[in-house]
C-alpha cells in the first residue's frame, strides 16, 4: 500500500549526537516531525522512523506486533550508534515505551530518555477481553488527534485493529517488567488532559525506573497527542535544553555549524 501523505520517516544527517524519535500507536511520523525539526534545526543528527504497519491503512497494522514496531526502533538505534557519539531516545505515548525499552536493554548506549505522555497499559474493560475479542470483531473506534489546538490534526488511523492492540497489551507488560533497568536521565513531559492515557500511566513509570536524573513537566495546555498541540514549544525547549545540558556543545543555535561551530569555520 502507498504512504499515506505526510507520513513519511524523516532523517537527518548533523553532528556526533543523535535522537531517535518514536511515534505512536496507529499514528505516524507527521506527529513527531516538528520536534525532529527542531532538533535538526539545532545541529543533532535526527532519525524518525516509520513504525511498521503504520502510514497506510490500519488492516496493514493489524498483521504486525510488538516485535515488529520494536525491531525497528532497535535497528534505527544501532544504526546511529555507527555514526554518533551520542544518542538520545524519545517517544509519544507507545513510542514512549519503545524508547524505554531501548533505554532498559541498551543501557549505555542510550544517553539520555525524553517521553511525551508515555503508555505503561492498555486500560478499560475491553483490555480484558482483547484474547477473545480479537478473534470476533477486527477493529474498534480509533485515538487518533486527541488535540486540544483547534484544526491542528494528527494523522493516524480512524480504527484500532484488535489483534495489533492485543500485542501491544502484551508489549506494554513486558516494558513493565523492564521499568527497573532504565537508569538514564528521564525527561517525562505529560499532559494532565489526556484523554487516551490516564496520569497513572506516568505515575508508574516514574515509581519503577532506577533513574536518579528525572525531570517531570506537565503540559497544561495540550492533550494527548501535545507534539502538535498548543505545549509543542514547550517540548522543544525542554528536551534541547535536557540534551544540551548531558551533552555540552552538542545543540547549537540555527544558522550555526555542527556541534557549535560556525558554519564553514
Amino acid at each position: 500500500m502507498p504512504l499515506l501523505t505526510g507520513a513519511e520517516p524523516f532523517r537527518h544527517e548533523g553532528g556526533q549526537t543523535a535522537v531517535l524519535l518514536c511515534h505512536g500507536f496507529t499514528g505516524s511520523p507527521q506527529s513527531m516531525r516538528p520536534w525532529a525539526e527542531h532538533l535538526a534545526e539545532r545541529g543533532l543528527t535526527v532519525s524518525l522512523p516509520l513504525l511498521p504497519g503504520h502510514g497506510t491503512r490500519w488492516q496493514d497494522l493489524g498483521v504486525t506486533g510488538w516485535q515488529d514496531w520494536y525491531a525497528e526502533v532497535d535497528r534505527e538505534l544501532r544504526l546511529l550508534r555507527d555514526r554518533a557519539a551520542r544518542v538520545f531516545v524519545a517517544g509519544l505515548s507507545m513510542g514512549g515505551a519503545l524508547a524505554l525499552r531501548l533505554a532498559a536493554l541498551h543501557g549505555d548506549a542510550v544517553s539520555g530518555v525524553m517521553v511525551v505522555n508515555p503508555a505503561n497499559r492498555v486500560h478499560g474493560v475491553a483490555a480484558h477481553a482483547l484474547p477473545v475479542l480479537r478473534h470476533l470483531v477486527p477493529a474498534t473506534k480509533g485515538i487518533a488527534s486527541d488535540i486540544a489546538k483547534p484544526v491542528t490534526r494528527e494523522l493516524g488511523y480512524d480504527r484500532v485493529p484488535l489483534h495489533a492492540a492485543h500485542s501491544l497489551r502484551n508489549f506494554f507488560r513486558l516494558v513493565d517488567s523492564e521499568l527497573p533497568q532504565v537508569t538514564q536521565p528521564l525527561l517525562l513531559m505529560r499532559s494532565p488532559q489526556d484523554h487516551v492515557v490516564p496520569p497513572a500511566d506516568s505515575a508508574r513509570i516514574l515509581s519503577r525506573v532506577s533513574s536518579t536524573d528525572v525531570s517531570e513537566v506537565l503540559l497544561e495546555q495540550s492533550y494527548h497527542v501535545a507534539t502538535l498541540d498548543y505545549d509543542a514549544e514547550l517540548i522543544f525547549r525542554e528536551s534541547t535544553a535536557f540534551i544540551g545540558r548531558l551533552a555540552p556543545g552538542a545543540v547549537r543555535e540555527p544558522g550555526l555549524g555542527k556541534e557549535g561551530t560556525t558554519a564553514g569555520g
